[in-house]
Order: structure tokens, then C-alpha cells, then sequence
């Protein structure tokens, strides 16, 4: 019993200190721990000065015992707390609360009766010796606690999908029961107190069990909520840069899907240059949306036929800035203005707009700019055909780290050799 009385002080510090169970079950879990202390030191102080004469021990042995009946009562509506909080607010059901409100009344009444008892001695009562014994009625005394956790159960075990996630309330519901009945054949050891004890220590533990489980379920809902909802970012950013994307090679008739195959084999040279999928998705749509600036370019220069005077390359020279000023605007993917910005600067230092030279031009932008060439000498133009590929091949060699980053420049070569991408190139040339 000291044992048990121990283990309850533990978890009423436990309850007090754990922030994971809502506030009405470390309430509840609190109280009836204190009401099992109490109730145990009461049938221990009970059982020592039964019998010893003197008006001390008299008021003692009447006081614990008194406090023995009425703190059993006591940790039934404590537990009537704990399964309102759990049925109605853990599984959603309200119409059960009519059934607690019968538990609470019956508590009720056999407090009430317990306190008729101590003047009338019908549950129990001490001879002049101060010597305890049952009273003629000592049998009513079980009755209404049985009857309250016999509904208790009933609420639980009516309700199917608790009773199969809280199995653990059945027992804790039927042991009590099972200790008040042998505690009526039993004296001399408080069968009924040790049996309470140890079910609300296997509450307390079941308790936390419970609720870190809860805590998993919210924490993987949580994980997939925060997955889909970048899934659907994902899409989303996808759809809008498509839509982007069929405006400006729309406004181009000799490149319509232009920025689609330069997507493609950014992607391609990428993969060979053994990049992960996570960065493979982001040079796609950073290779996407490279040519973005064009949509501030007048179509008149954009389709012209033949070659552009000095001053209309200028203008189309200016679809970089363009092309970053709209990206700006896009914190979602930071690496979208890379393509944009970059994709027309030249290894040795001679593209535009920056004139930056060798590694100060961002990766992805040196994968797009061999990409991007390529393409454009695989399309037809205004002013020319598709060139052969033998002549593209020739042209990346000589721009092999002057215009080109010679890596990249290698792999696109390589890919052409191969014949990778290439058949759908040439084969477009003869349709």
C-alpha cells in the first residue's frame, strides 16, 4: 500500500508537469490519484487504530473510515469526467451525455447515503471499544457504486468504435467492480482500494500512450497536408508557367515550342552531368521560362523577315532585363530569374546583358545557353533552314569555351554523336 501510495504521488507530479494531455484529463488524472492516497492512508489509519481506545483514535478511525467510503464514490465521477472527455470530445459522440448525467446522480445519492450512514450506522459502525463492524445494510454500500460503473461500462461498450480503440476503460471499468465484489467476502485487506490504485495507474499510462498516438496521427496529418499542399504549389506553378511559356513562343512563328525543347534538354544535360530530380525540376522550369523578356519585345522585330538592323537587335537584347524585372516579382522559386537573366552570357565573358565571364555565370544558366543555341540552330528562321548536324557540332566545338562552358558543350555534343534528341530535330527539318 505504501508502495501504491508512492506511485500516485509520482503521477499526480507527472500529470501536473505533462502538456501533451489536454487540461480536463490531467484534471481528472490529478484527482483521482489524490482520492486514492487519501482513501488508502484512510483504510490504513482505519485498520491501525481499530480497536484502541481513547477519543483520539475514535475521531481517527471514524474519520478514515468515513473517508473510506466516500472517496470510492469520489473516484467514479472523477472517472465519469475523464469518459466525457474522451467519448465526447476524442470520438465525437454527444448523445452519451444523458448516460453520465444517471453515473453522476447515482454518485449523488450514495454520497448522500454515506453521510445518512454515520447516524445511523446501516453501512457500518464502532462498539465502545472502538472496534469496527458491518452494518445491517453493509451491503447497499455496493450496490450504487456497482450500478454507476456498470452504466459506465454500459456507455462504453455500447459504443462500438470506442470500446475497440479504448479497450483498456473496459478493464479499468470491470477490475473495480471485480475488487468491490470480493472485498465484500474479504476482511482485513482493502481489496477494493488496491484494485482502484493500480487501474488508475494503468489509466495514467494508457493516457499517455493514447495521446502520443493522437500526437503521431495530428504530426502525419500534418505531413501530408504540408506535401499535398506543395504538390498543388507545384501544379499550380507548372500550369501558370505553361500558359507563360505558350504566350511568348506565341508571339514567335518560327520557334513555337521553342522554350519547351530547351526545357527538355537542359534537363537532359543536367541528368548526364549528374544532377539529383529535385534539381532537375528546377532547371526545367528555370529553362522554361528563359525567353520570359520577350513578351516586352514588339512583334514586329520578334517576326521580322531577315536580319535585324543594329537597332532592333538592341531591343531584343533587352529581354534579359525584361525578362528578370517580371521574375523578381516570384519568390516562390528564387532560381526562375537565373535562366531569364543569364542565358544569353557568353563563357568568355562577350554575351549580354552582364558580360560575365566563366563560373560568374550562374550553372544553370550555362546548361540553358547550350541548350538554347542548339535549339536555335536545329529551328528554322526567316532568313535560313534548319542547319545539318554535322555543321551544329562543328559550331558548339568551336564555341567550346568561348561561348560555351566546355563541359556542357562536350555533353551536348555527345548527345548529338548518339543521336539522342537528335532524330526528332533532323526529322522535323524534312516534314
Amino acid at each position: 500500500m505504501y508502495t501504491l501510495i508512492g506511485i500516485c504521488s509520482i503521477l499526480i507530479v507527472f500529470s501536473i508537469i505533462t502538456n501533451s494531455m489536454s487540461k480536463l484529463k490531467r484534471y481528472v488524472l490529478c484527482l483521482m490519484s489524490f482520492f486514492a492516497i487519501i482513501l488508502m492512508i484512510g483504510y490504513h489509519l482505519a485498520y491501525i487504530y481499530n480497536g484502541i481506545p481513547g477519543q483520539s483514535a475514535c475521531i481517527i478511525t471514524r474519520a478514515s473510515k468515513f473517508m473510506v467510503y466516500i472517496l470510492f464514490p469520489a473516484i467514479i465521477y472523477s472517472y465519469n469526467q475523464y469518459l466525457r472527455d474522451l467519448i465526447i470530445n476524442d470520438g465525437k459522440v454527444e448523445n452519451v451525455s444523458n448516460k453520465l448525467r444517471i453515473v453522476e446522480f447515482i454518485v449523488y445519492i450514495e454520497i448522500l447515503v454515506v453521510i445518512i450512514s454515520q447516524f445511523t450506522g446501516i453501512y457500518y459502525y464502532y462498539n465502545g471499544n472502538n472496534f469496527y463492524y458491518r452494518g445491517k445494510f453493509y451491503f447497499v454500500s455496493y450496490i450504487f457504486p456497482l450500478i454507476a460503473l456498470l452504466t459506465q461500462l454500459h456507455i462504453i461498450v455500447d459504443y462500438v468504435k470506442i470500446a475497440k480503440k479504448h479497450f483498456v476503460l473496459i478493464i479499468f471499468t470491470a477490475m473495480p467492480m471485480i475488487g468491490a465484489i470480493l472485498q465484500f467476502f474479504v476482511h482485513g485487506v482493502s481489496i477494493t482500494s488496491i484494485f482502484v490504485v493500480s487501474m488508475i495507474i494503468l489509466l495514467y499510462c494508457y493516457s499517455i500512450l493514447d495521446t502520443n498516438r493522437l500526437v503521431e496521427e495530428a504530426h502525419k496529418k500534418e505531413v501530408e497536408f504540408l506535401l499535398q499542399r506543395e504538390k498543388d504549389v507545384k501544379t499550380m506553378v507548372s500550369q501558370t508557367t505553361s500558359a507563360l511559356v505558350e504566350a511568348i513562343d506565341a508571339k514567335d512563328k518560327y520557334t513555337n515550342g521553342h522554350s519547351k525543347r530547351v526545357a527538355e534538354l537542359s534537363v537532359l544535360i543536367a541528368k548526364k552531368s549528374g544532377k539529383d530530380e529535385a534539381e532537375l525540376d528546377d532547371i526545367y522550369l528555370t529553362a522554361l521560362l528563359h525567353d520570359i523578356g520577350k513578351i516586352g519585345i514588339p512583334n514586329a522585330i520578334i517576326n521580322k523577315e531577315g536580319k535585324l538592323t543594329d537597332e532592333e537587335f538592341s531591343i531584343i537584347k533587352t529581354h534579359p532585363l525584361i525578362g528578370r524585372e517580371i521574375l523578381s516579382k516570384i519568390s516562390i522559386s528564387p532560381n526562375l530569374i537565373i535562366g531569364a537573366s543569364y542565358h544569353h552570357e557568353r563563357y568568355d565573358g562577350k554575351g549580354y546583358p552582364y558580360g560575365l565571364k566563366g563560373e560568374e555565370i550562374p550553372e544553370i544558366a550555362r546548361i540553358i545557353a547550350v541548350a538554347d543555341s542548339f535549339d536555335a540552330m536545329a529551328s528554322k528562321r526567316s532568313y535560313r533552314d534548319v542547319l545539318a548536324k554535322d555543321i551544329i557540332i562543328n559550331e558548339i566545338k568551336k564555341g567550346l569555351g568561348n561561348q560555351f562552358d566546355p563541359k556542357y558543350g562536350e555533353i551536348m555534343i555527345s548527345i548529338l554523336e548518339k543521336n539522342e534528341q537528335s532524330d526528332y530535330y533532323f526529322g522535323r527539318a524534312s516534314d
